[in-house]
């Protein structure tokens, strides 16, 4: 690319953040400079990963904070365990240098605060790499949504529902964090696949923002009854109890009358879907059927129903959001259909530039702070719990975004340079 290469420490090599790294060091524009997880042997993986990618020997620890002690590391992207992330964005702020961390729900109100004014203080933008934001998929409803093709909207549904019994039940086999979460904790655990793009339809945090919700959990029983099936009466985990109830309802109710219906679905069978749903004053999106309806542009039904479904296909030609026709034409990468890629190149391109990054602080925060409020709720009887304003006030009154080609606000057709 003829570029400076951007100079990254990498926290968290499980086997998302083995599958990031290894997508990251297909980047000629970047240089890996540290590389660091609790266990020994996954950062050795990676720094073996490193060094046979990109020739050069990075910094191996267990213990990231003397990733942050290295000068010429200018970013830091983390996708380690949930409950790690908030001190890791912290520290990594605190010491000048960019963060990104993955998707997950935070633990605490106080802990979405303390990334924002540190954020505030230092001057440093935290983004969260939240991926759905960049599907093929959600861009082109977003694309829609600025050209008014909703007209104004009014409610949005999403989900994580995806079969998870063996990678939960099997978490200490397997190393991985779901386990301790969903053995402890109740409430939607990962809320932002969804939330992400409904907040940038929504103008969440510029311009409107969510003020309060309510939690319902289910029963928990699903991955009890799949332990129940696959392990013997002798293993430790037989008959425990999780916390986690097998379908979390969430409802959100925003400034301006907008409502969101969240779902936490992964302890029962079922197909994975993501389930969006967006319905405005002149048509409707459902993710499940790839299709939309929208008033003047799909043929009606029959005399008696004047609305039909009509393939998202269709609309691709002169809809689809121009980030993605400049993508595929130069070959979209590998990682979830894509999506992976772009949210990593929009990171960089703003550690690059220097600017506040597409998903910036506010978001990240609310985002995950959704997580810590519906576990308040679900304790409380599903009871009302008001959502903090990240911004204090400035949702009101933003100042424009950083405009370019993966700005989420606004489809900057003006700004596609390409980079690949």
């Amino acid at each position: 690319m003829g570029k400076e290469k951007v100079k990254i420490a990498f926290v968290g090599l499980g086997g998302r953040g083995y599958g990031i790294l290894k997508l990251l060091l297909s980047m000629e524009d970047i240089e890996v400079l540290g590389v660091s997880d609790l266990y020994e042997d996954r950062a050795e993986a990676g720094r073996k990963l490193v060094l046979e990618t990109k020739g050069n020997n990075p910094v191996c620890t267990t213990d990231y904070r003397k990733l942050l002690e290295i000068k010429e590391v200018e970013a830091v992207i983390t996708p380690s365990a949930w409950t790690s992330h908030g001190d890791i964005c912290i520290d990594s702020m605190l010491t000048g240098k960019y963060v990104a961390t993955e998707v997950g729900g935070a633990t605490s109100v106080q802990q979405c605060w303390e990334l924002v004014r540190t954020s505030e203080r230092t001057g440093i933008p935290c983004m969260m790499l939240e991926n759905c934001c960049y599907g093929r998929e959600e861009m082109t409803i977003l694309n829609m949504v600025k050209k008014g093709l909703f007209g104004e909207l009014v409610h949005a549904e999403g989900g994580y529902r995806h079969d998870l019994r063996d990678e939960v039940a099997l978490g200490r086999e397997n190393r991985h964090y779901r386990q301790k979460n969903y053995l402890n904790r109740n409430g939607d655990v990962y809320p932002t696949h969804e939330l992400g793009p409904i907040a940038k339809y929504m103008d969440l945090n510029r311009g409107n923002r969510m003020l309060s919700l309510t939690s319902t959990a289910s029963k928990s029983v699903g991955i009890n009854e799949w332990i129940r099936k696959n392990k013997s009466t002798d293993y430790d985990l037989y008959g425990s109890k999780f916390a986690l109830g097998d379908v979390v309802t969430t409802v959100i109710k925003c400034a301006h009358g907008e409502t969101i219906v969240l779902f936490h679905d992964t302890s029962l069978p079922r197909p994975y879907s993501r389930g969006n749903l967006l319905q405005g004053t002149n048509g409707i999106w459902n993710e499940d059927k790839a299709a939309v309806s929208i008033e003047g542009l799909t043929p009606a039904k029959n005399s008696w129903d004047h609305h039909s479904w009509q393939s998202l296909d269709e609309f691709y030609a002169e809809y689809e959001h121009p980030l993605w026709k400049q993508y595929r034409e130069a070959g979209v990468k590998a990682g979830h259909g894509g999506m992976d890629y772009l949210v990593l190149r929009a990171f960089i391109n703003a550690v690059r530039s220097r600017t506040d990054t597409p998903i910036d602080v506010y978001d990240t925060a609310s985002w995950m702070a959704i997580t810590t409020l519906s576990e308040d709720s679900v304790a409380m009887g599903s009871a009302p719990v008001a959502i903090p304003d990240f911004t204090n006030g400035k949702w009101i009154d933003r100042r424009p975004p950083v405009r370019g080609r993966y700005c989420l606000e606004e489809v900057c057709e003006d700004s596609m340079d390409n980079e690949w």
